[in-house]
This record gives C-alpha cells, structure tokens and sequence, in this order.
C-alpha cells in the first residue's frame, strides 16, 4: 500500500491528529477545499448539540508548500473547541454501557476504569480527521479527472430510487442544497419528515450513502490475491466508518434475486472501445475495476445513543437498569456523506499510485492517459492452441 495513515485523538480532547504518508509531489493540496468538505461533514438537520460548538478546519503543518504537496509525510490536525468545556471539568463516572456503542465489549477489552475512556476513542467524532485526509485525496483524484460524489440514498423507510448519473456536478449541486443530502427534492421533504418524526419520538433514525466515482481508469485491483482485490478493499473501508452495518456493490443485492443473463454486464464495441451495456457490478469484476462508473452503498444503523432509555446494566452496582442520554444526533446520515467521499477516495487513490507507480503528479498523469480506456488494441492475443505444462512434470 503506498498512502498509509494514521490517526490519533478523543471526542474531547484537544484535538484530532494525522501524519498521511505516500500523497505523490506537485500536487494542490488547499486548506479550502479540506475545509469545506469539514463543513459538509457538520450538516445541521438531524445533528445534536456537539455540531453548535465545534466549527472545524485543519492545520497543515507537514508536506505542504506553496499549496502543493512535496511527496513527503502531511501532518494535519483539527482542533476540538469543546476541550475548553472539558480540561477542568469533574467528570462524572460513566458506569452504565450503551447498546450499539463500543462502551460495553471495549471497557472489558482494555479494562479501563470508566466507560469513557472508552467511547472517547471510539466516537464517531474521529471522521472528522479521516474526512480532511480523504478531502486531501479527493482534491487530487480530481485533477486526475476522477469525479467522486456521494449522496443519501435512504432514510428510514424512504428511499431514493432512480437517480441520472450522467451529471456528477448536478447531483453535486443538488446534495449541497438539500437539508439531508439527497439529490431529489421530492425524496428529501420525505426523509426530512422522517427525521423529525424520530426527534419527537425521542428516537434516532439509520440510512445509505451511495457513491458514485466516474472516470476511474480499468484494471485496478486484481484478482490474483484476495487482499489485492479494490472492491474488497472499498468494501472493508465503508465498514470500518462507524454505524455502518452492510455495504452493496452496485445492485448486489437486487442482484442475487434475478437470473444471471439479466445481471451480467454485456461486452459490446463501440467503434474501437471495448463497453458495457449495463452496470450492474457497480464498476467491478474479479476485484478490478472496468471502467464504468463505481457505484458503492453503505448501510448505517440508527445512532446508538438514544433519548428514550433501553435496557443495560450498571456495571459499578451490578444491577439490571436502563441507560442515561449522552449527547447525540437524530440522524447522522445526511451529514456522513462527505466522510464516505473522503474514505473512498483514499483508496481510489492509493489503487492509481499503485497502478501507475507514480511519485509524482507528471508521472501519474502520464500513465493514467495510457490505462484509461479499453479498446480493441490494448490487446495481443495469440490466438492459437498452447499446453499448460509445469516444470516439474
């Protein structure tokens, strides 16, 4: 893997950190552009009181001159504003594990003395690092010409079911101006009334994200070792944000319902371009991209922490009781879409770097324009009958 990070910080402590190592050199790297993707990530609708103190942007302090990258480590980091509530605050013991929350399986793994200890970690308040680390990647697969959007394609019971994918900048526009994130407007007032259903049921609501990259280059991944195959990887990533619980590939799951000659995505020619004429496989076959657009949904479950009680057990007393409200969002689903761009978009980079072999953006340029489509002569077949024979035979 050429981009590795790594990450370190509490819910509230006094900030976030992250040293990223692999982004090749000259490319722009703008405090802007990672600090708008921050600002997507803290959507009001939905969000609970944490999103009216924190007003997040990073601090380059690392592999960033002049606005371009030099090929050397970035530290990034985000300050928490809410450690100013917390540095000399006598904290109560946290003794009752929630549901849902690593509070319960985490304290008995690292045998902490408060509950806290460990849900500071695993907050979900650690995607706002990992989202100025994908909007830095993100930021160079568009230079590379990869477009890469993502939108909110449920919530609840409502669903978003037909979408045109061929303007990623108009889905772009419409995901900015929706209070939820969907390109739909009709869609959207449903959903929004779904939320606020939820908030005067005292409850909390899950969803999908749906992401879209266009113009990724074919033959990436690969299907000689499970652990080189980019779906795979892609799938592994979106499982690794917090509250998701499936990811679908394409139309995975309408998929497995129909029979196979309507599934495939069929070969035909196009001039001199080898093409599809569906894609349904999201992008993928043996665990390589094709060159249509990759199509990837994540399943978030509801927000753990919920205003209404459920059953836990105190673990300081031993006794059967319920759970007391930490401060938590309705919905997070419409402010996650920006955190799913960033994490997809790490990978999708790291997949080029490794395809290209490229240091530099010249270089990555150069290689990507040679890969980037499939046509009749990227081929040279033999075409006539040959044996299997091995050496020790």
């Amino acid at each position: 893997m050429k981009i590795k990070y790594l990450t370190a910080g509490e819910s509230h402590g006094p900030e976030l950190t992250a040293i990223i190592e692999g982004i090749p050199s000259n490319f722009e790297v703008s405090k802007n552009y990672i600090d708008e993707f921050l600002a997507r990530r803290q959507k009001s609708l939905g969000s609970g009181g944490r999103m009216n103190i924190e007003k997040d942007e990073v601090l380059i302090t690392s592999g960033v001159i002049n606005n371009l990258s030099t090929g050397g480590p970035i530290a990034i980091k985000i300050i928490n504003k809410d450690w100013k509530n917390w540095k000399d605050k006598e904290i109560e013991p946290f003794v009752v594990p929630r549901p849902g929350h690593a509070d319960l399986v985490g304290t008995f793994k690292y045998q902490h003395d408060d509950i806290r200890l460990s849900l500071e970690r695993a907050s979900a308040r650690e995607t706002a690092i990992r989202c100025a680390i994908g909007a830095i990647c993100h930021q160079i697969l568009n230079q590379l010409g990869v477009e890469v959007v993502g939108y909110v394609s449920s919530i609840g019971e409502q669903k978003l079911e037909n979408i045109n994918l061929e303007d990623i900048g108009q889905i772009k526009k419409l995901v900015d101006e929706s209070e939820v994130s969907c390109p739909d407007k009709e869609t959207s007032e449903l959903m929004i009334n779904e939320i606020l259903k939820a908030r005067k049921k005292k409850d909390t609501l899950g969803g999908s994200i749906t992401l879209i990259a266009k113009n990724f280059p074919a033959g990436c991944g690969s299907y000689v070792h499970f652990d080189r195959k980019l779906d795979a990887k892609l799938a592994s990533s979106m499982m690794s944000v917090q509250s998701v619980k499936a990811v679908e590939v394409g139309s995975g799951i309408e998929a497995s319902k129909d029979f196979g000659t309507a599934v495939q995505d069929q070969i035909v020619l196009n001039e001199q371009n080898v093409e599809r004429i569906t894609n349904n496989l999201g992008g993928f076959e043996g665990g390589m991209s094709t060159g249509e657009p990759i199509m990837i949904t994540s399943y978030l479950k509801p927000i753990s922490t919920t205003l209404t009680p459920i059953k836990s057990v105190d673990l300081a007393s031993q006794k059967v009781t319920e759970t007391t409200y930490e401060r938590s969002d309705t919905c997070a689903v419409p402010r996650a879409v920006p955190i799913f761009e960033s994490v997809i978009s790490i990978d999708l980079l790291n997949s080029l770097i490794e395809n290209t072999g490229g240091d530099n953006k010249e270089v990555i340029f150069k290689r990507i324009n040679e890969i980037k489509d499939i046509t009749l002569d990227s081929f040279n077949l033999a075409n006539k009958t040959w044996s299997m024979r091995y050496e020790n035979e």
